[in-house]
C-alpha cells in the first residue's frame, strides 16, 4: 500500500477514534490494483480511507475481546451474562469473517497497526490476565464492564464509517455491526 494510502488511512483512524467524521466522502482511496480492473467510485472494492482504518481497527477490536468472552463459561456465575458472552463471540466471529475479506480485497497489510493499541474499547491482554484471576461476581461485573466499553466504541465508530465510508460492502458491514452492538448494550442495562 503507498505511503499516501496510509497517511490517508491513519488520518481517518484519528478522526474515527475521537469521534470525528473528518474523512468525508470526497476523501477516496483506490487500493492500487491493475488499471484496468480498478474499481469505480462507490462501487463494490472501491475504499476510501475511512473504510480501511474501518476495516483494520474492527478487527483488532474483534480479535482482542474474543479471549475475554472466552472466561465466561468457566468464570462466570451468571447464566445471562455467560449466554451474552457467547452470543457476542458468535457475532464477532462471524463479522471477522466478513471483515478479513474485506481486509484481503483492500489489499491491506498482513501485520495489523491497529492490534493491542491502547484505545477506547479495546481489551488488552493485561485486562484479559486480570479477569482470569477473579471469579463469580467480581468476574462478571468486569466482564459486563469491558464489553460494554467494546460494544460503545463499536457503536461511534460504525457510525463514522456509516457516514463517511464509500466502500457498499464496508458501509453494509457497519449498519449491521451498529444493530448488533445495540441490542447487546440493551440486554446489558441494569447489569
Amino acid at each position: 500500500m503507498s505511503i499516501v494510502l496510509r497517511s490517508v488511512a491513519g488520518g481517518c483512524l484519528v478522526a474515527l477514534l475521537f469521534g470525528a467524521a473528518a474523512c468525508d466522502a470526497g476523501t477516496v482511496v483506490s487500493v492500487p490494483s491493475a488499471a484496468a480492473s480498478s474499481p469505480a467510485p462507490g462501487s463494490s472494492g472501491f475504499f476510501g480511507g475511512t473504510d480501511l482504518a474501518w476495516v483494520e481497527i474492527t478487527i483488532a477490536m474483534n480479535e482482542e475481546l474474543l479471549p475475554l468472552l472466552d472466561l465466561a463459561p468457566t468464570h462466570s456465575a451468571d447464566a445471562g451474562v455467560r449466554a451474552l458472552a457467547a452470543e457476542v463471540r458468535a457475532g464477532h466471529e462471524q463479522e471477522l469473517g466478513v471483515l478479513r475479506s474485506l481486509h484481503d480485497q483492500a489489499k491491506l497489510p498482513s501485520e495489523n497497526p491497529h492490534k493491542g493499541m491502547p484505545m477506547p474499547g479495546m481489551v488488552t491482554p493485561e485486562q484479559v490476565t486480570a479477569a482470569n484471576a477473579t471469579q463469580g461476581a467480581a468476574f462478571d461485573k468486569v466482564l459486563v464492564q469491558h464489553l460494554r466499553a467494546h460494544l460503545e466504541q463499536g457503536v461511534k465508530l460504525a457510525l463514522s464509517e456509516s457516514k463517511a465510508g464509500v466502500e457498499p460492502q464496508t458501509k453494509s458491514l457497519a449498519a449491521q455491526v451498529m444493530a448488533s452492538r445495540g441490542r447487546f448494550l440493551a440486554r446489558l442495562t441494569g447489569r
